[in-house]
Formats: structure tokens, C-alpha cells, sequence
């Protein structure tokens, strides 16, 4: 137990020294007691309740019996479960409690009071409705404290719950501490306390530390996943009760522990005290406020958070991945940053913190609005040194004005500051940072587009890619269709996935796709002329995933119908196919903006898609077959506008795809055993699109958001028929081109003919 603190427990015969004055007391307050002498003598249920008088070398067993108070002079007492009990004085004794009901007498200072010695109590209860619950002192004159370790108990008291005097030293565990009078101390603490799982609360303070005999042997706290409060004042002040003799403390907050002040203060120093303390993986929420004279010093570290106002603190450490959220301006002294952040406050609040000196690295996240060019400001009103971060807030509104935005101020040293990602995004743009003396401003000059920008150029450009991805060509589409000779009805569903990666231009608009969809399809033949027409209709949906390339991502829902009508001749092998095609499309974007920050947006917009594609089935001996083609595809996506939810204004105007592609199939039929065809293919194509002029307006500023360019792609596949009725497709395909790449792309169907 002793290992917790760092006064050493001498020898129990060095405390026997209890002052004339105290053994009087004593004495006179059990005259009336039943003197206790012996080693070992019980007391047990039966007999009226008594008092007892522990003389020394002494003991006494309270045996589940009820009794009156009890006062023991270097002595023995244990109070086992099921024992009930008046108060409890001990001088220099060793006192065990366990499973008992305490109460003290109004008269009485405490409920438990130990003055020098050893006290150990568990599963019991302590209750004193006019004074201390439990008190842990020193006798008078000696420099030798009680030592008490406290499991799973509950203490009361009016005045404190408990007091702590010094060189003494108490450990609570899973215990609940309250002082309820009005202006009731949860823990009055002179000397070193340890709280572990447990619980302290005062109608005034939680917590008070104070001084005893010497500034130089400060009264000291470790909150271990406690929670304290002050339901009316701070939860924790430090302040002397001796005028002219300020209190020295020493203060931890660990594991999780949380403060509460009912005044909004989780730490309050005053009259001149000094107070040091550590947070270490909590969160607090609250001020500390330290009167003028007095001094505090302040270590976040280990992920720890603390929301609230510093006032006239001295020193601020925030180490080790923790934050200090400001609440309102604050000032510190010497602000030593070691790996942590310091927040100034929401969006629309804009802070400013003073400090008198600053070190080390850190970040400091910051708010500006780009439009009035009200910002947050940190003010070094001495000298900076160290590397530190900004991380300024992004918006979609634009930078309304072209003076400078002062957002560090120094008096000199030589500290670095950079925003994080290099650029901050404000509307259409991004933006930099740019030193003028000692000073550090967010420069107007356009350092590129914005995420947003980008994120919104990108989803724009998408709609050609979904549906091209959907029509392709006669053969992905239906397979070999010429497996049918066009004598039947038939049924079809194709199943597909798609990836592109478009570059986009030096504006951005750049993105990966990830495509995945179905079709199904009804046809009928119709006769006429010396070829065989086949005329269908088709529905299908598609999902695309959108990698925005580090400014977010997106998803374009794509639900469409279409018709289309295909001629083949057997005699020439000239074929002819057309598709027409209606889409609806739901789009949604998530921007990741230059500070790490969401911004969503939404819209939905028509668009109709055709292609023209002709060709000729040229046999070849051994069942070897040429196929060149040529397509033509178009795309029209109707204009829309939306806007994201951090402001900007998006507006796509209606945009146009054409696609040109010339290729060639060749392949070879094979004949099964089973009296079905299997038919391997290659295919390659060149492919160009023509349109160079698709505009997309972002705040006012217009932007070409064109993919044009050629590109080559190269495919394989086998078609399959299985039986008269039943015929199989698959194929894997590659392109490779100048804006538009496709690593992959998987196609499989079925068609059963009727």
C-alpha cells in the first residue's frame, strides 16, 4: 500500500507517542466504556450494546454484534460483516473493517477517525450527518501519518466525506466519497490520496487540496478512472486554509477519469497556490481558472483531451497525441507542443490565444471565413521556436477578399508553420501559406483546384463511361447470335463489371471506376427482305463506385430501358446492329476536403445513349472465322446542378460523348461431340472520342472537363451453344488510351431461345 506514495510507513512502536492532550480526550469520552486489556477478546451478538475503551496492546473483535462507539489507544480492532457500530476513534492502532454499517453521533467529528496508524476498510458503510465521514491524520506533533486503503465502500459525510491530513495517505478503490452539506468537500486532502474506479463528489468541491505544515511536501492526487465533481464550485480547488501560506499540489488524471465542476471550473488555484497537474488518456471537459498570484502547470499526454478556457495558466504541455479544445480566448504562458493538437473552437467561432512563448511541434487547427476574413489567431507575444502544423478549415465558399488572412502572429524567433496537405481548399480553389516578417498568412494567390472541385468534375464526367459500360458491343452483349439463325424468340441476361481510370486534365476531374451491372433482353425475329431481322427490348442496372483519387469518392445508381434491332444476313455475313437507350441516373458524392472534412452533395439527372454498329462474318477455312466492324457510340446527359453541403455550387451543362471504334474478331468454330458449337475469339479495336468541349461551372468558374482522346482495346472471349435452346458468352477485355483506361473488364450471359 505504502508503494503508492512517497512517504515510507515507519514501524508502528516509532507512532506510539499520542500527546497528552489527545489521550485526555480520549479518556474522557468513554468513561463510561467497557475497558478492553486482553489480546483477543469478542464481542458478539446478544448482549445490549456497548462502548468499548482499547487500551494499549489491546485487542477487540466485533463479532456481527451491534455496539456503541469504540476508542482505541494502540490497539487492535476488527469489525467483521454483519456489525454495526458507533463512531470509531484510533490513535496509532490498526483497524480492519469489513462488511459493517458505521453511524456516527452527532457530537462526534467523524465517523471513522485515525489518528496515526493502519486502517483498512471494505464493504462497509460510513455515514455522518453532521461532520466527517472518515478522517486520516497524524497525532499532533508527529511527523508520522495513518495509512488507509478503502475497497467497495461508501463514505458520508456533511462537511467532507473524507479528510486526508498530512503526512498521511489514503487509497480508495471502487468507492463512492460524498461531502452532501452545503458547502460539503467530496475529499479534503492535506497529504497524498490515490482514487482507483471510484467516486467523489462535494455540494462545493469534489476535491480541495491544502497545506499542512510545509509548502515543500505537497499534498498529492492521482485520479485513477475516478470521476470527481464539485457540484456547485470546481472539481478540484487547491487553496490554502492558513493565510499567507500557499498550498503546493501535485495532480493526476488517468485512465479515464473525468471532472465536473457545477461553476464550469474542473480546476481552480488560488491565493497564491501552486498546482501541477498531469492528464494521461482522459477527457475533460471544463476551465482551468488560476487567480493572479498563484500558478498552475498543465501536461496533456496519451491521446488525452481537454475542452474548455485556460486562464493565466503558466505552462501548457500538450504531448503525445492529445488535444486542448479552446472554448472561448484563452492565454498561457509557455505552450510546449510535443506531437499534440490545439483546437480554437467550432466553424462559426473565431478565438484568439495568447501565449508568451512557444516550442516544440504540433498542429493547430484553425477556422477563417474566407468571406469576411474573420479567422482564429494565435498570438506568440514572445519568441517561437519549432515546427508546427495548421490545419485550416476548408469551405466551398470562395475567397471573397484579396487582402492577406493573418492567422499566426509572433514577436520573433525562428519557428516554421505549414498548412497540412500544403494547400487549404476554399471554394473553387486551394490556397497556401506565406510568412511577412515574424508573421504567418493565408495567401490569396490560387495554388490549384480544390477538392471539391475536383470530386465535382470527376462525378460529371462519369456518365459516359456507366453507359458505355452497359451497351458495348453486338457480341458482348447477346453473344454469337447467329447460334439462333434468327428463327426464335428468345430470352437473355448478361452480367458485367467494369474498371476505368480516367486521368482527367490539369484541372482535375481525374477518377477510378468500379463497375457492376445486369441486363436482360426479349427479342422476336422479324422477316423481311433476304436478311433476318431480330427486334428486342431490354432493361438492366447498373452500380458504379467512384474513387475520386484522394478527394473523396462517389456512386452512380443507373437504372435504364432500351430497344434494339439487328439484321444478319447468312449469305454475305453482313450484319447490322442498333440500340437506343433511356437512363435515369442518381449520383452522390463525398468530397474529402484539404482538412480531412466531409462535404456530401446529390443529384439526378436523365440521359439517353445510341449505337451504330455494322460489320461482316467472313468464313475462313477449318472453321476459322474474320470479323471486322465499326461502331459509333453517342452519348447526351442532361444538364444539372446541386450543391454540396460545405457551400459550393456545382453546375454540369448538358455534356456529349462520341465514340468512334474500328475493329476486327477472328475466331473459330468448333464442333462438340454433344453436337454443340464452341466458338474462341480475340478482338481488338481502335477507338477515339471526338468531344473536346464538356464545361462544368463551379462557383462562377467554368472548367472543360473533356476525356478526349484514342485508345486501343483488346479483348477475348468464347461463345458456347449448349443445345438448340441454350447458348453461353463470356469474354475479358483490356484498353489502354490517352485520357481512359480499362484494366478489366468481365462479361457473361446467357440466351435461351423458345
Amino acid at each position: 500500500m505504502s508503494s503508492m506514495f512517497n512517504f515510507k510507513l515507519k514501524p508502528l512502536s516509532f507512532a506510539l507517542k499520542a500527546n497528552a492532550v489527545s489521550l485526555a480526550v480520549l479518556m474522557s469520552s468513554v468513561a463510561e466504556a467497557r475497558v478492553v486489556t486482553g489480546p483477543n477478546e469478542t464481542v458478539r451478538p446478544g448482549p445490549p450494546p456497548d462502548s468499548f475503551e482499547l487500551r494499549p496492546g489491546s485487542g477487540l473483535t466485533v463479532e456481527g454484534a451491534t455496539t456503541k462507539q469504540i476508542r482505541a489507544q494502540s490497539a487492535n480492532l476488527t469489525v467483521n460483516p454483519g456489525s454495526k457500530t458507533q463512531d470509531i476513534t484510533a490513535f496509532n492502532s490498526n483497524v480492519n473493517i469489513d462488511g459493517a454499517e458505521i453511524t456516527a453521533r452527532a457530537t462526534q467529528p467523524a465517523a471513522v477517525f485515525m489518528s496515526g496508524g493502519t486502517l483498512s476498510l471494505k464493504n462497509s458503510t460510513l455515514t455522518h450527518s453532521n461532520g466527517v465521514g472518515l478522517v486520516v491524520s497524524r497525532p499532533i506533533g508527529s511527523d508520522e501519518g495513518a495509512i488507509g486503503s478503502v475497497f467497495n465502500s461508501s463514505i458520508t459525510g456533511t462537511t467532507r466525506g473524507v479528510s486526508v491530513g498530512g503526512n498521511s495517505a489514503l487509497a480508495l478503490y471502487q468507492t463512492d466519497v460524498a461531502g452532501t452539506g452545503e458547502n460539503g468537500v467530496g475529499l479534503y486532502l492535506f497529504g497524498q490520496a490515490i482514487a482507483i474506479d471510484s467516486s467523489i463528489t462535494g455540494e462545493l468541491n469534489g476535491v480541495r487540496l491544502d497545506m499542512d505544515r510545509s509548502p515543500d511536501v505537497p499534498a498529492a492526487l492521482i485520479l485513477d478512472g475516478s470521476y470527481v465533481e464539485g457540484k456547485a464550485g470546481a472539481a478540484i480547488l487547491v487553496e490554502s486554509s492558513k493565510a499567507g501560506t500557499p498550498a503546493n499540489a501535485t495532480i493526476d488524471v488517468r485512465n479515464g477519469a473525468t471532472l465536473k465542476g457545477g461553476n464550469g471550473n474542473i480546476l481552480e488555484v488560488t491565493g497564491g497556490s501552486f498546482a501541477n497537474m498531469n492528464v494521461d488518456g482522459s477527457t475533460l471537459f471544463g476551465d482551468v481558472v488560476v487567480e493572479e498570484g498563484s500558478t498552475a502547470k498543465l501536461q496533456l499526454n496519451n491521446g488525452s483531451w481537454l475542452t474548455g478556457q485556460l486562464k493565466n495558466v503558466a505552462e501548457l504541455s500538450v504531448n503525445n497525441a492529445s488535444h486542448w479544445a479552446l472554448v472561448g480566448d484563452s492565454e498561457v504562458g509557455d505552450l510546449k507542443m510535443a506531437g499534440g493538437s490545439v483546437h480554437f473552437g467550432g466553424p462559426d467561432e473565431f478565438y484568439r490565444l495568447d501565449v508568451d512563448s512557444l516550442s516544440g511541434e504540433g498542429t493547430f487547427v484553425m477556422h477563417t471565413d474566407f468571406g469576411s476574413g474573420q479567422t482564429d489567431l494565435l498570438a506568440v507575444n514572445g519568441i517561437a521556436e519549432g515546427n508546427h502544423s495548421l490545419l485550416l478549415a476548408a469551405t466551398g465558399s470562395e475567397l471573397a477578399t484579396a487582402e492577406p488572412i493573418r492567422v499566426v502572429s509572433t514577436e520573433g524567433g525562428d519557428a516554421q508553420f505549414a498548412l497540412v496537405g500544403g494547400t487549404v481548399d476554399a471554394g473553387a480553389y486551394s490556397y497556401g501559406l506565406k510568412q511577412e516578417d515574424t508573421d504567418w498568412y493565408l495567401d490569396p494567390n490560387r495554388r490549384g483546384t480544390s477538392n471539391s472541385t475536383k470530386a465535382v468534375m470527376a462525378l460529371f464526367n462519369t456518365s459516359p463511361t456507366v453507359l458505355y459500360g452497359e451497351m458495348t458491343l453486338l457480341r458482348t452483349r447477346m453473344g454469337e447470335l447467329r447460334f439462333s439463325q434468327g428463327n426464335n424468340e428468345g430470352f437473355w441476361m448478361r452480367g458485367y463489371g467494369n474498371k476505368y481510370e480516367v486521368s482527367g486534365n490539369q484541372d482535375g476531374g481525374g477518377y477510378t471506376q468500379n463497375q457492376r451491372g445486369f441486363t436482360l433482353g426479349i427479342d422476336t425475329p422479324l422477316y423481311g427482305g433476304d436478311g433476318q431481322w431480330v427486334a428486342g427490348v431490354m432493361a438492366g442496372h447498373s452500380t458504379s463506385d467512384i474513387d475520386l483519387n484522394r478527394s473523396g469518392g462517389g456512386t452512380v445508381d443507373s437504372y435504364y430501358l432500351g430497344g434494339y434491332a439487328t439484321w444478319l444476313d447468312d449469305e454475305s455475313g453482313l450484319y447490322f446492329d442498333g440500340v437506343v437507350k433511356l437512363n435515369r441516373l442518381h449520383n452522390e458524392v463525398n468530397v474529402s476536403m484539404s482538412d480531412g472534412k466531409k462535404a456530401k452533395g446529390n443529384y439526378t439527372q436523365n440521359a439517353v445513349g445510341a449505337s451504330v454498329e455494322v460489320g461482316r462474318h467472313i468464313k475462313l477455312d477449318d472453321g476459322y472465322f474474320v470479323e471486322p466492324y465499326g461502331q459509333l457510340n453517342a452519348a447526351i446527359t442532361q444538364a444539372q446542378s446541386y450543391d454540396l453541403d460545405n457551400g459550393l455550387h456545382a453546375k454540369g451543362d448538358r455534356s456529349a460523348s462520341v465514340v468512334g471504334k474500328a475493329g476486327v474478331t477472328v475466331g473459330k468454330n468448333i464442333q462438340l461431340d454433344s453436337g454443340g458449337v464452341l466458338q474462341p475469339y480475340l478482338r481488338t479495336a481502335l477507338a477515339h472520342e471526338f468531344n473536346h468541349n464538356n464545361k462544368v461551372t463551379v462557383n462562377g468558374e467554368r472548367f472543360n472537363n473533356d476525356v478526349f482522346g484514342s485508345r486501343i482495346e483488346m479483348a477475348g472471349g468464347v461463345a458456347m451453344s449448349v443445345t438448340q435452346s441454350v447458348k453461353l458468352h463470356a469474354d475479358l477485355e483490356h484498353t489502354r488510351g490517352k485520357t481512359v483506361d480499362q484494366p478489366w473488364g468481365v462479361n457473361f450471359g446467357v440466351r435461351y431461345d423458345f
